[in-house]
């Protein structure tokens, strides 16, 4: 049995046990595991769904695979301690800036609008999606003029004609609605990661290193926007030595702080040919590739499932999507928010309270969970070729995370998690380029390789691409 401090279900909910269970039967993890898991502190984010034990279960699948790892590496299995009350704030944010303020992460007309039959949530933060939504509705950029354009429009003709036009949007669905609808059904089929085998590769024997479990480990980090670079953030907090690679006008001004702790960045244009080899020269040189691209993007550029296994062979390659990996939403593109609309979510929310409004969850829970759930993904692919030999692709999605999320209710009221005082962060200073801040205290705690982070968060494309 996992070791849980529970006095009672008022304080920690009662879906932790099923939510860890899950998520690490869903890794291939040993079924003994979890027993050196122990669960800490009390309490509730605001939610009609368990978010806080969503948020203490996937950090704690993260964990436990590190545990594994160092396991197979000394033949001893750490335990696994995790704060349930820090796991909920890590699930908002981890960094508290001192003297200075992060810039809002929402472009000024991304939000929810009424429509003529209910509501749609347009995302507006990249310019090209931004324009289709503008370009559909036919308005200027001005939240009043948006919601007058969506007035006239009925939610899914609006989200259909958006999405048509290279925009992101999504009509809020009632769980029945999602759980009838094509796409609902067909994620509802998919398990919640899905594993193959790929071919054998060179011996995997970096220097060993208990303390950072990770070290001498290369991940080739392709993702963006939120769930891959919480994965490769917990990865680099073990050691992992992290490239993340971006293109040559993307930024994320406010997560950057957030999430590329621990990471080096370089950014290449994979619309020139010397800018592609050298991707494909980074991934030869990989023993983790983490992606977010929708399912036929790396295809067209020249870098398909095949292409990545011949390219490095024992590979261990983790992927997500936003909407799954089949149905005929497969290739649409997605974020956090809009997938709470389209599932039911945000829907289940208003009902629950009594609001008149989308009532998406308190923080980006979709996100974070397939983060961790990927980067305990990539450590389990690691010990399957330390011990096989073989590499492995394992993919997810932020719809399949969601059906596991919906399938646990918050049941009558519930103790709040307690405000967060000075004894919740760090004691050491961080310095960033953007000014000084505190960390959060780490959420985890794997008996003697504590995370932490050697190098300090910095700006989108500070680094030459290619390996330290």
């Amino acid at each position: 049995m996992t070791s849980l401090i529970k006095p009672n279900a008022s304080k920690t909910g009662d879906a932790f046990p099923a939510m860890l269970s899950e998520l690490w039967s869903a890794c291939g993890g040993r079924h003994d595991a979890p027993r050196r898991i122990t669960l800490r502190g009390f309490g509730n984010l605001p939610s009609a769904f368990d978010v806080s034990d969503l948020a203490a279960a996937s950090i704690a699948v993260a964990g436990l695979a590190v545990s594994e790892w160092i396991a197979a590496r000394s033949s001893t299995a750490p335990s696994v301690d995790v704060d349930r009350r820090l796991a909920s704030f890590w699930f908002a944010t981890s960094l508290r800036p001192e003297g200075w303020k992060l810039p809002s992460p929402w472009d000024p007309i991304a939000g929810d609008y009424p429509t003529s039959d209910g509501w749609i949530r347009l995302h507006t933060n990249a310019k090209p999606h931004r324009a289709a939504a503008l370009a559909v509705l036919g308005v200027q950029a001005e939240p009043e003029a948006v919601a007058r354009g969506t007035a006239t429009w009925q939610s899914e003709t609006l989200e259909a004609a958006i999405v048509a036009a290279g925009g992101c949007a999504a009509a809020m669905r009632s769980l029945d609605d999602w759980a009838a609808h094509p796409q609902g059904r067909a994620v509802a089929e998919e398990p919640l990661v899905h594993w193959s085998a790929t071919e054998t590769g060179p011996g995997l024997d970096p220097v060993f290193d208990a303390a950072r479990p990770l070290a001498g480990i290369r991940v080739l980090d392709l993702t963006r926007v939120l769930a891959g670079p919480v994965a490769t953030r917990f990865l680099a907090g073990f050691g992992a030595e992290v490239l993340r690679i971006d293109p040559p006008d993307w930024d994320e001004p406010a997560l950057v702080p957030e999430v590329m702790i621990g990471k080096r960045t370089g950014r290449l244009d994979l619309r020139r040919e010397d800018d592609f080899e050298r991707l494909r020269g980074l991934l030869r040189e990989a023993d983790v590739l983490i992606h977010g691209y929708r399912a036929d993007a790396l295809e067209r550029l020249g870098l398909a499932s095949q292409e990545r296994r011949k390219l490095r062979p024992g590979l261990v390659d983790v992927s997500l999507d936003a909407y799954g990996w089949t149905g005929p939403w497969r290739n649409r593109r997605g974020f956090d928010s809009l997938v709470q609309m389209s599932t039911g979510v945000a829907e289940a929310g208003m009902l629950r309270f009594g609001k008149v409004r989308p009532t998406p969850l308190p923080v980006q829970a979709l996100d974070h969970a397939t983060g961790y759930l990927m980067a305990a993904a990539a450590v389990l692919g690691l010990l399957r070729r330390l011990e096989t030999g073989c590499g492995c692709e394992a993919r997810t999605s932020l719809a399949r995370m969601g059906f596991l999320l919906a399938r646990h209710a918050a049941a009558g009221d519930r103790e709040p998690l307690a405000p967060e005082t000075s004894a919740d962060l760090d004691p050491r200073p961080e310095m960033t380029p953007w000014g000084p801040a505190r960390r959060l205290r780490a959420p985890v705690d794997v008996a003697g390789a504590p995370l932490y982070w050697q190098r300090g968060a910095a700006p989108i494309g500070s680094d030459p691409p290619k390996w330290a």
